[in-house]
């Protein structure tokens, strides 16, 4: 009997969000020790997006690393607020390999946005990835539109996520273009994974939506390498 309680025990365990909670803390820890997690060279140091780095070294590593990166306690608090709620509650619906997959592809597709349409700045945090979350709550939301407690979830987090965006509007530091690609990304990637512990999603879906992030992907790439 002890087999299945574990397993039973281990598929409720959102240990990937804790796990991602994790290594932010930790690198926030690291930038506050050395030089101050509001200081745009320890920012960078540590991995925050900065497109001359991304263009002239051929650092693509800065696409997935800014959103372990945080500016300000503020920042990063209300950043893992979101992370817990939302990972936990993404985590259950579409399993733990999944929802790293959908939070990592996020962020990346976030942070792509944000490198072509906000070359100027350095950007970093979780954000996009969050959004991606909140993308993957709408495709869930549209795929499984007559499960009520789906439609509700999802009712819920695009309300969410409008209000943040119309918020996003009135604040020139908020990178609203990683917050889009973001949403976008995680909506796309939820489209190819799919969440069996909800239902089955047709094939033809699944290849639409990997095409259309993976055509998109290639072309945001190309233009902001180009630009």
């Amino acid at each position: 009997m002890r087999n299945p309680y574990w397993r039973t025990r281990l598929a409720n365990t959102p240990f990937v969000t804790y796990a991602l909670l994790s290594v932010t803390f930790a690198v926030f820890l690291l930038e506050t020790v050395n030089g101050g997690s509001t200081q745009t060279e320890v920012l960078v140091r540590y991995g925050a997006r900065f497109n001359p780095y991304i263009i002239l070294y051929g650092e693509w590593w800065r696409f997935i690393t800014p959103m372990f990166v945080h500016v300000g306690l503020m920042h990063i608090v209300v950043n893992a607020v979101s992370m817990y709620y939302l990972g936990v509650l993404s985590e259950r619906l579409f399993g733990h390999w999944r929802f790293l997959v959908i939070y990592l592809v996020s962020g990346i597709a976030g942070n792509v946005a944000s490198f072509v349409f906000k070359p100027e700045v350095v950007s970093a945090g979780a954000s996009t990835a969050i959004f991606g979350l909140l993308g993957a709550f709408l495709l869930l939301g549209d795929v499984f539109r007559d499960n009520p407690t789906v439609r509700m979830l999802a009712r819920q987090f695009l309300a969410m996520a409008v209000i943040n965006l119309a918020f996003n509007l009135f604040d020139s530091q908020v990178d609203m273009a990683g917050h889009i690609g973001g949403l976008l990304g995680g909506f796309l990637i939820a489209g190819v994974v799919g969440a069996p512990q909800i239902g089955t999603m047709s094939t033809s879906r699944r290849v639409v939506c990997a095409a259309v992030l993976v055509v998109a992907g290639v072309v945001l790439l190309r233009l902001g390498y180009a630009g």
